[in-house]
């Protein structure tokens, strides 16, 4: 393809207290690994000094780049990154690395599977929970059961924010991304579903970060209509 074997897409709103560690961190951890790669920050609409600090950053990460949004929704960032991305494997992941950076490998060949789509999980055998409070891990499997039961039988946990897609999927399923905000996630994973493509759930620690952006009450409910308007969008082909 031409073009570097990882590409590693962080969608960031609001992120100047987390972003330079992470970019450090992850500076560190690809300096080690025997493949190329690319970090690409997707800033959109921060209010803070998020975008001017990724750019800052390129003096000691010179695979990034940097792109803005004016809108806001971390489905519209993420979107944009796929589609940006040049990587064989194209990797989005949290800015706050609640799933340390060093699993990555775990994902992509040789040392993960060689798949269209790979996705952390929390909930998948193995997988290991620290600090999260046990209201915010109540909300996340109602939910879940509501996405089981409308759009993804058999997939146990579709919102953590680490996942992998090989280029020719991500190509032909982003572009198809209509939700902008938390349940993009969920749409993008029913459409590949339903174009036959095979998704693997790989096991994780997962470390709760408490400055998450999500707030389950207030979000909950726009999440519960978002899978009613993929049902929607899929009966009337919106996703041929």
């Amino acid at each position: 393809m031409g073009g570097p074997y990882l590409s590693l897409i962080f969608p960031a709103y609001n992120e100047q207290s987390r972003l330079p560690s992470t970019l450090e961190k992850v500076a560190q951890f690809l300096a080690a690994q025997p493949y190329s790669a690319e970090v690409l920050v997707v800033e959109n609409g921060s209010t803070d000094r998020t975008l001017e600090i990724a750019q800052d950053s390129t003096r000691f990460l010179p695979s990034l780049r940097v792109f803005h949004e004016e809108g806001r929704g971390k489905g519209l960032a993420v979107r944009r990154g796929m589609l940006e991305a040049r990587g064989e494997y194209r990797f989005f992941l949290d800015t706050d690395l609640s799933m340390p950076i060093e699993e990555v490998n775990r994902f992509i060949p040789p040392l993960g599977p060689d798949a269209e789509i790979t996705i952390a999980s929390r909930e998948a055998p193995g997988a290991a929970r620290f600090g999260e409070p046990a209201y915010r891990h109540v909300i996340g499997r109602v939910f879940n059961t509501m996405v089981r039961l409308l759009a993804l039988p058999g997939l146990n946990d579709t919102q953590c924010g680490f996942k992998c897609f090989n280029a020719k999927t991500a190509e032909e399923i982003f572009p198809h991304q209509t939700i902008t905000g938390w349940t993009f996630d969920v749409e993008v994973l029913f459409i590949a579903r339903k174009r036959g493509y095979r998704i693997i759930e790989i096991p994780i620690p997962w470390y709760f970060n408490p400055q998450s952006k999500v707030h389950p009450l207030r979000d909950s409910l726009q999440m519960g209509l978002d899978l009613f308007q993929i049902r929607w969008n899929y009966t009337r082909g919106k996703y041929q």
